[in-house]
């Protein structure tokens, strides 16, 4: 696959890692050579000095033979500026970011799909759904719904008060058991489970399940004593705090704490009178205590500082917080974070790269996510007419290594599955993915006839 990335910042960098491990044909468009220098020293891919709203520079990058073309500079004009162009040019898809909610609502994004821009990406408002999940659910690290909550997985940190530890799988999660592991994330290393293997203590474990058997997950991972979240303390009054605040639950009570007085006077006109706004900085532990950090069940770091976010989410912690959410943007801190017991840790590069890794794909796939701490992605996959998929049970798919079917939607019911499930035509399948390119389960969901035909596009284009 030929992708084109305009911008080499963070989000277009990061985007660059994750293909270029799928060993994609990328050429990543900007206009600082010094930028460009280091991601092309770093990546296996090629790289193109000029302006991404030049047509001859899109041309000399061979965006008329682009299967994906993403503009992820910091300014959303020259972005929808240059999908507009490739699709002039013959590109296949177009990806733009955005900075502002208005281009996500649904006649504004279809104005702007008619131009030519497939998709619209806007991370602060994918970002804020994240934090919001997590907390609704004070004792889940992450939570993914599918088919509107048909099936569900839940990130769960297990402590040494869970039931189902030291114990083999098989004895655990059978046919007729109301969940299955998924994946396991030890220390370092993310394991795909077989039946002889057990969790243990400080494990991170995905499960899959129904929405109705929520409760009884809780009851065995030993979470019931985590209280519902009703008071939360935010610290950093960016975008993504004003996006999550816009959206938070009526129930739930919110303090931002902002160390610029500016920017303090900007978020009172930005968000409800319910919010209280404080000027200071939220790592002062004085001013916490003073502004009720004891009775607060939440405390959400935002700012742009990856170390300042960490700090302040041990602090929290320290001061009796039990759910904390930490912005950690740079990748290198991300492990360090998870091995420091944050909590929920966001990173709006990699939530903005699965819903854009989800358009590379040609099957029928609803949504894409990237679960960071897991280094993994998981698929909501729709299986089609005469797909291999349908053709025998799931034990005897030969699937890869490193891949499993959590479970399935079939007529808006949730099913969890097992080696001889039967998948059938239309069926919502999650499948989980560790060190895998995605791309290569497609042949098992495709019909044959899609697939001839992406065959055809293929050499068409190799012919031109």
């Amino acid at each position: 696959m030929k992708i084109i990335i305009t911008g080499a910042y963070a989000i277009g960098t990061h985007l660059a890692r994750l293909l270029s491990r799928n060993q994609e044909e990328i050429t990543i468009i900007d206009d600082d050579q010094e930028r460009l220098d280091r991601i092309g020293a770093d990546y296996d891919l090629l790289t193109l000095c000029g302006s991404a709203s030049s047509v001859r520079t899109l041309r000399e990058a061979g965006t008329e033979n682009a299967d994906l073309f993403i503009a992820v500079s910091p300014d959303e004009n020259a972005n929808i500026n240059s999908c507009i162009l490739a699709h002039a040019l013959h590109a296949r898809k177009t990806v733009a970011k955005v900075n502002d909610a208005e281009y996500v609502e649904d006649d504004v994004r279809q104005f702007y799909k008619d131009l030519g821009v497939d998709q619209l990406i806007y991370p602060e408002i994918l970002a804020a759904k994240e934090i919001i999940n997590g907390l609704k659910m004070s004792w889940v690290r992450q939570r993914w719904d599918v088919h509107g909550g048909a099936l569900v997985m839940l990130a769960i940190k297990l402590r040494d008060n869970c039931q189902i530890l030291n114990q083999p799988l098989k004895d655990l999660c059978g046919p007729d058991d109301p969940y299955h592991v998924v994946a396991i994330k030890r220390h370092q290393e993310t394991i795909i489970p077989g039946g002889n293997d057990e969790l243990r203590c400080l494990d991170l474990v995905y499960f899959m399940t129904m929405k109705q058997y929520i409760p009884y997950i809780r009851q065995i991972t030993g979470k019931e004593s985590y209280t519902d979240v009703h008071n939360v303390m935010f610290m950093g009054g960016g975008m993504t705090a004003v996006r999550t605040l816009q959206s938070l639950p009526e129930y739930m009570n919110a303090k931002i704490i902002e160390i610029n007085p500016d920017r303090c006077e900007e978020l009172n006109e930005l968000i409800e009178d319910k919010t209280l706004v404080i000027e200071g900085d939220a790592r002062d532990t004085n001013l916490l205590e003073d502004e009720g950090i004891k009775n607060t069940q939440a405390f959400v770091a935002l700012t742009g500082n990856a170390e300042t976010n960490i700090l302040a989410c041990l602090t929290a912690k320290r001061l009796g917080v039990r759910k904390t959410v930490a912005d950690v943007e740079n990748l290198d801190y991300a492990s360090m974070a998870e091995e420091l017991d944050i909590g929920t840790i966001i990173n709006k590069k990699a939530i903005a790269a699965s819903r854009i890794y989800q358009l590379m794909l040609d099957a029928d796939v609803l949504n894409v996510t990237f679960l960071m701490s897991a280094n993994a992605d998981v698929a909501e996959f729709v299986a089609k007419d005469d797909s291999k998929v349908i053709k025998l049970p799931v034990k005897d798919l030969r699937l890869p290594q490193d891949v499993t079917i959590g479970g399935l939607v079939r007529n808006d019911k949730g099913m969890l599955v097992n080696g001889n499930t039967q998948i059938e035509a239309g069926d919502h399948v999650v499948v989980f993915c560790h060190g895998v390119n995605m791309k290569a389960l497609e042949k098992y969901f495709n019909s044959p006839r899609k697939i001839e035909k992406i065959g055809r596009e293929l050499l068409s284009r190799l012919s031109l």
